[in-house]
């Protein structure tokens, strides 16, 4: 049984949802059109009991004053033939103590199935009887006759005949009725389930014409009902974001194909010129040694944009530890010493905090951070660390002094490949437009981000690391 009712619900499972609307409009319709029409047949034939039990108690007012006033029973028999011959449809039958019958209406069978004789103590009794195919209201009851002091037994009857008659034809009629309503409730409920789902229908009419290259189509929000209004425009921030992200694929795709062809195109060169003509050991030598150069360039790129997928993809850290972020930075300080002093630049570190994470991709995000202040001071600026820390979070800001960035380059910063304007450009930079992308990355792996403010000659960007690291 349970697995037949499953597989019925399977199959209703499959059906288009247009045909299961319909369906299911429909039976709800003929239960609510079969169910009033059912109420309706049972009032009115509850209504015909009561109109016909109280014809039955007028006319039992009738007999009782016609038996009161008989002077004999001869008397009494006269009258109620006079008084009930002009009541068509009407019998009675009254009988006295022994059971002899005083009159009796032609054709009045007292023994019809179902009859209901008085109990002791009652006085009357209503009751429904079948005689054949007919149906009788009857009403049972006694009165006291006025030439005697015995009270006779009195059953009086309504023929029901034409009240069957009225019900058979309204049953026929609402039957009739009832099949056209049904029909017509299924052929409204089919337009209007298919006319509800017209807007889906446009959707994947919509949805259908998205492709690599069209990828603007967006689902219509003000032409659809409000129940489907949030679906639209989750469906259109859906693609929105697919845009957005394919767009970053391609712009990602075909700035790492310049990022590679200009190494590439260089060690062919040089290796084509090398082979050009004979060349002393020294010569092959200094070419071998720009080409590792070249090749190192190559590395670096492949592991920053393996580092990036694996971060993107929520890889978990692979190690982690808590560390102190002024002794990690310190030393970073240490490493770029001979750079600042080079270009006369001074380092400073302040605060401290407690870091929790991966250690080395700590030190290579501040260290992004940090060149890339080194690469952008003017002579004699001044590159400051500061590290705070709170309840929830440890922020490592790298500061520098110079030329300010502009506020709409500031959300691209940390793309993939985007370097800044010319002003802020150096030709003579190894960088391949991913330390600051690596950066984030690692500030998101770890649950945390990265922020970049610029104003009134001052560059801060402040990587912030919550002390619990989030699980991808």
């Amino acid at each position: 049984m349970e697995v037949a009712l499953r597989v019925r619900w399977a199959r209703w499972g499959r059906l288009p949802l247009t045909r299961r609307l319909t369906l299911l409009f429909t039976a709800v319709a003929a239960l609510v059109v079969l169910g009033l029409g059912a109420l309706f047949l049972v009032e009115i034939e509850r209504h015909f009991v009561e109109l016909d039990e109280m014809v039955l108690r007028d006319k039992q007012h009738l007999i009782e004053e016609v038996l009161h006033n008989a002077s004999s029973a001869d008397d009494a028999r006269q009258r109620l033939g006079e008084a009930l011959s002009y009541h068509h449809d009407l019998y009675a039958l009254v009988q006295d103590g022994q059971g002899s019958v005083l009159f009796r209406s032609e054709g009045f069978t007292p023994t019809m199935r179902g009859e209901k004789p008085l109990r002791a103590g009652e006085a009357q009794a209503f009751a429904v009887l079948r005689h054949g195919d007919v149906r009788f209201h009857t009403l049972v009851f006694r009165a006291v006759p006025g030439y005697a002091s015995t009270p006779l037994g009195v059953w009086i009857a309504a023929d029901t005949e034409h009240h069957t008659q009225f019900l058979d034809g309204l049953r026929r009629s609402l039957a009739l009725y009832v099949l056209a309503a049904i029909a017509l409730c299924g052929l409204l409920s089919w337009l209007a389930a298919r006319q509800g789902l017209a807007p889906l229908r446009d959707m994947k009419s919509r949805a259908a014409k998205v492709t690599g290259q069209r990828l603007g189509e967006r689902m219509p929000v003000q032409a659809v009902p409000v129940e489907m209004a949030d679906l639209a425009q989750e469906l259109n921030r859906m693609l929105d974001r697919l845009q957005q992200d394919f767009q970053r694929l391609t712009d990602f795709s075909s700035d790492l194909a310049h990022e590679l062809r200009t190494p590439i195109s260089n060690l062919l060169t040089q290796t084509q010129v090398a082979l050009a003509s004979r060349r002393d050991a020294a010569t092959y030598r200094e070419i071998l040694a720009s080409n590792a150069e070249e090749f190192e360039r190559l590395a670096r790129m492949v592991s920053d944009m393996l580092l990036l997928a694996k971060t993107e993809r929520g890889v978990d850290l692979p190690h982690k530890e808590r560390f102190s972020a002024h002794q990690d930075a310190l030393a970073l300080l240490e490493f770029y010493e001979a750079v600042a002093e080079e270009k006369r630049i001074r380092l400073h570190l302040e605060g401290d905090g407690e870091v929790a994470g991966d250690r080395l991709m700590f030190r290579r995000a501040v260290s992004n951070l940090l060149s890339n202040a080194l690469r952008h001071t003017p002579e004699g600026g001044d590159v400051t660390i500061r590290i705070a820390a709170t309840a929830q979070a440890t922020t490592v800001a790298v500061e520098n002094t110079g030329a300010d960035i502009d506020a709409t380059t500031l959300p691209r910063l940390f793309d993939r490949f985007y370097r800044a304007d010319a002003s802020r450009a150096h030709p003579d930079s190894d960088g391949s437009g991913l330390g600051l992308a690596i950066t984030r990355a690692i500030a998101e792996a770890h649950g945390g981000r990265v922020t970049a403010t610029s104003g009134q000659g001052r560059t801060c960007f402040a990587l912030v690391l919550p002390h619990r690291v989030a699980r991808p």
